[in-house]
């Protein structure tokens, strides 16, 4: 009788959760590839067959923490509303995602954080993605007739300094008391609403009243 064939993007799945459980019990210290086959009753070799590197492991873990987050922005982006709404939708769905996370989780979350910062070319792809959504949504603005003489660019990098509490997950851990869906909604009602911005003529952002 034939052996079962096992689908290998379950395994991949298993792998994954069982480094995870390790994360959960003993923090965000550097595995080895033996430890992480060892606590999955598999070889080293074995291990490689769904992974063809440590790299591509932590790529996999990091497509895993973001696949949710990813989506939320698509369908953000694909949604037909005002793009106030929108860019206030961008940022507090992911934040709602982020705080459950953490409450569920906080240990794990934090863990999860170091492991980002340690390795953050494998994350880097994931940031940029987001700054290319945001920058839809600026141009939507834009058409809509705000940030008018900006330059999109600009705007994107005005806006995640405004916004980093919301966005920034190690900021957010410390300010979960302020990182609020209202006070979202009054900085995201400023931006639109509140400042009227200016690049003045050797380069220096002017804000009127």
């Amino acid at each position: 009788m034939p052996r079962p064939q096992l689908d290998p993007e379950m395994i991949r799945n298993e792998i994954m959760e069982t480094a995870e459980e390790m994360i959960r019990q003993r923090g965000a210290r550097d595995f080895s590839v033996s430890e992480i086959a060892a606590a999955c009753d598999m070889s080293q070799s074995n291990f490689y067959r769904y992974f063809d590197s440590k790299e591509a492991f932590y790529e996999a873990m990091a497509e895993r923490w973001f696949k949710e987050l990813n989506a939320i922005m698509e369908d953000v982006i694909a949604s037909d509303v005002p793009a106030k709404q929108k860019l206030f939708n961008f940022f507090d769905q992911r934040l709602t995602v982020k705080r459950a996370r953490f409450e569920d989780d906080p240990k794990l979350f934090e863990s999860y954080m170091e492991i980002g910062a340690e390795h953050f070319e494998v994350i880097r792809g994931y940031i940029d993605l987001a700054d290319h959504y945001m920058a839809v949504i600026v141009a939507e603005a834009m058409a809509e007739g705000y940030f008018e003489g900006m330059e999109i660019d600009h705007i994107v990098s005005l806006i995640n300094l405004m916004i980093q509490p919301f966005v920034n997950p190690e900021t957010m851990m410390g300010l979960w008391s302020t990182a609020t869906p209202e006070n979202l909604r009054i900085i995201i009602d400023t931006l639109f609403n509140g400042l009227r911005m200016n690049v003045a003529h050797h380069g220096n952002l002017r804000i009127a009243s």
